[in-house]
């Protein structure tokens, strides 16, 4: 049986080594840091459930669902609190609840969005005129997600909407970010009816059943998806947390310096971020290392406050609050997790999810914590209104953890994956390619070992004819 590697222990490298064990082939899955799971990081603190890196995954992909349930761990699932979900912007300093029937970035109710501040009247015209919007030719080239916005609903939308938004889930810039990358289904709408509005109406759902949930998590964090997928690998993996050096070919397969040895592997799998990845690979084939390069990253920080709930009752308004660039210091968004996930938090406690850095505000991460601490605290009291004095604070810092999928996305990994197919061995996994959410990792895991079992399979099947 051929020998396969696994270079980074998150989600990605973890559901790879899952899925190959399935197979019933081993692996060594390397990672430098002393612990598993990548940016997912659960603490309990007081009884909080507190999520250093995602909380939760969209209902909408599969694939975290379909590894649950293989784990016998559907029990454990729980839902989001749809029912009160809302969501406020900041706008001219006051909290602005997002109209109802806004899916991303879309309008797609009249009486909400006509009654709102939170855009001007001007821009409610134009989002009106944009239902009679019809199909046309896309341009040639690849559009940011401020382009395509403001063609749609104008810059106000894309400064009050799309930037909040996407600042929120990839710490991005909207200026930057590729539409067809990273809003793919709305190109497609684009160009089916024109009037993203009457795309996104025409397209919902008919079912008149109870509608799932948007997201969903695990009931103790995501951390224990990652406790529950390491204790499947058993007799199949070997762990060794120690640092990837270098990678180079040997022969038809690869050898790998790892702190200082080396490993020969047949397979390779780089799980880790594609700036690592890149590093790695020099030795290997420039223009794959170069490509691997050009992926943007970006740097955040997540910090849990915990408060008794009576001293800011008044103030959990729905899930949290985001804030726009054009009215931002510090902060990016804020989570009130015990609206969002009831179970996570005790009753007589409150838990906040402060985000912070992003493209931009990279910078953040340098501070120390009882600096940034301080100023969190301000930007609350003058934003939220929350005066009290926490009980417990935690920081979480991720540089370089975000990937960007940033103008020219989609030909660059074109290629990348071209330039893999001529080097027999050796794949990639991880959200730097198609899609960051934890489903997204889960399935590039599985695919690359899918990829690596096939060989394998033919060749039994052909020793048993």
């Amino acid at each position: 049986m051929s020998s396969v590697a696994i270079i980074g222990g998150g989600i990605s490298g973890l559901s790879t080594a899952y899925y190959l064990s399935k197979a019933g082939i081993s692996c060594t899955l390397i990672e430098a840091r002393p612990r598993l799971g990548g940016v997912i990081q659960t603490e309990h603190i007081q009884d909080c459930v507190v999520e250093a890196g995602p909380d939760s995954f969209l209902s909408a992909k599969p694939h975290a669902m379909d590894l649950i349930r293989e784990l016998g761990m559907e029990s454990e699932v729980i839902g989001s609190n749809d029912h009160q979900r809302k969501t406020f912007i900041r706008r001219h300093g006051r909290l602005v609840e997002l109209p109802d029937g806004v899916q991303m970035l879309v309008p797609t109710k009249i009486l909400p969005m006509a009654t709102t501040s939170l855009v001007s009247w001007l821009t409610k015209v134009r989002m009106a005129l944009e239902w009679f919007r019809r199909p046309r030719a896309a341009p040639d080239h690849d559009r940011s997600v401020a382009e395509f916005v403001a063609d749609h609903y104008g810059q106000e939308t894309v400064d009050y909407l799309a930037e909040p938004l996407l600042a929120g889930i990839y710490g991005g810039d909207p200026a930057q970010l590729s539409i067809s990358s990273v809003l793919g289904r709305f190109v497609e709408l684009e160009g089916k009816y024109g009037s993203l509005t009457r795309g996104v109406l025409a397209e919902r759902p008919r079912s008149k059943g109870s509608a799932a949930p948007l997201f969903r998590t695990l009931r103790g964090g995501l951390g224990s998806l990652v406790e529950a997928v390491t204790k499947t690998l058993g007799n199949h993996t070997r762990f060794l947390h120690r640092p990837v050096e270098a990678v180079e070919r040997a022969g038809i397969g690869f050898r790998l310096r790892v702190a200082g040895h080396w490993l020969d592997a047949d397979r390779v799998v780089l799980a880790c971020e594609a700036h690592q990845a890149s590093r790695l690979t020099s030795a290997v084939d420039a223009r794959l290392s170069a490509l691997l390069g050009s992926v943007a990253y970006s740097s955040s920080m997540t910090m849990a406050l915990g408060f008794n709930r009576d001293q800011v009752r008044r103030q959990m308004l729905g899930f949290g609050f985001l804030v726009p660039r054009a009215e931002r210091r510090k902060l990016l968004a804020c989570t009130w997790v015990g609206n969002k996930f009831s179970s996570r938090v005790p009753e007589s406690l409150a838990l906040l999810r402060c985000f912070l850095g992003g493209v931009g505000g990279e910078s953040v991460l340098e501070e120390n914590d009882e600096a940034i601490i301080g100023t969190v605290r301000e930007e609350l009291r003058e934003i939220a209104g929350v005066t009290a004095e926490p009980i417990f604070s935690k920081v979480f810092r991720w540089p370089r953890s975000m990937a960007q999928y940033t103008l020219g996305h989609g030909k660059r990994i074109q290629e990348l994956e071209a330039r893999l197919d001529s080097i027999p061995g050796l794949l990639v996994a991880g959200n730097a390619y198609h899609g960051i959410g934890v489903p997204d990792c889960i399935r590039m895991g599985k695919r690359a070992a899918e990829k690596i079992a096939q060989p394998a399979a033919q060749i039994r099947g052909s020793a048993a004819t």
